[in-house]
């Protein structure tokens, strides 16, 4: 018997904690089926198995959920706006040493960015980044720092040059950036957050998730940040019920608690 995708979203969460039914249903559910089909294997109940059994198809299954797509510097011009207002804003409020959490980091090319970015502005050592990610594997590419020539497109020409070496055909990011970058994995969905910082950015990810599992996640960044401290979201998203979480918004991807 295959069963359902009740018992594999069930089977899925005792095994990895990823709660799938946060997801929206029709969108993973095809996702996955996919997967299945493209590894010649025939019902849930075998995939299940496999997951158990086989930690390479449990990886590339992690892995492929967790849908990491990610670039330097996406959409710019949002990026223009966190060097030009957030980022002075946010050091004349608290100092020189920000907290900044970059949630669902994916590849690590945001918080790499936000290093870069934040360098004009502040030296390289006093810059932080906290960054956290659901999957190992992006996280251990992240650390590895690197990337093809599309992720780095965005990257402005003074950066690209100062900071990145081509190694075949990748570029490399240097050290001394990646040394500002603390990874760590950490669920969305289960895990307890982090507290008071300044700047929280999650970007293009709950864009998969249900309206109930966004307005939950939403609502614990307002309690991580700290009085005065930005959320910035991605392009895709907004924040329908943001005066009843208590944000400002600052504009349509930056959100602040007061």
């Amino acid at each position: 018997m295959a069963y359902d995708y009740e018992y594999l979203k069930k089977e899925v969460l005792a095994l990895t904690a990823i709660d799938l039914n946060c997801y929206k249903q029709n969108q993973m559910k095809r996702r996955i089926d996919t997967l299945i089909a493209k590894n010649k294997i025939v019902g849930y109940d075998n995939y299940v198995q496999g997951l158990k059994n086989d930690s390479k198809l449990f990886d590339e299954f992690v892995n492929y959920i967790t849908i990491n797509v990610s670039e330097f510097y996406r959409n710019p011009e949002q990026w223009k706006l966190l060097d030009e207002q957030i980022f002075p804003e946010l050091i004349k409020k608290f100092g020189k040493n920000l907290k900044i959490w970059s949630a669902a980091c994916s590849t690590g090319d945001e918080p790499y960015s936000l290093v870069m970015a934040l360098s004009k502005h502040l030296p390289l050592n006093n810059i932080k980044i906290y960054a956290t990610d659901l999957d190992k594997q992006v996280i251990a590419k992240a650390k590895l720092g690197l990337y093809g020539e599309k992720s780095i497109a965005a990257v402005p020409a003074e950066f690209k040059s100062k900071y990145f070496t081509k190694v075949g055909p990748s570029y490399k990011i240097a050290d001394e950036i990646k040394a500002r970058v603390e990874f760590k994995e950490h669920n969305l969905l289960k895990d307890t957050y982090p507290t008071e910082y300044h700047l929280i950015v999650c970007r293009n990810v709950l864009i998969y998730f249900t309206e109930e599992a966004k307005e939950e996640v939403f609502r614990k960044y307002y309690k991580a940040l700290a009085k005065g401290g930005v959320l910035f979201i991605g392009s895709t998203e907004q924040i329908i019920t943001y005066k009843e979480i208590g944000y400002e918004r600052k504009n349509s991807f930056f959100y602040q608690k007061p």
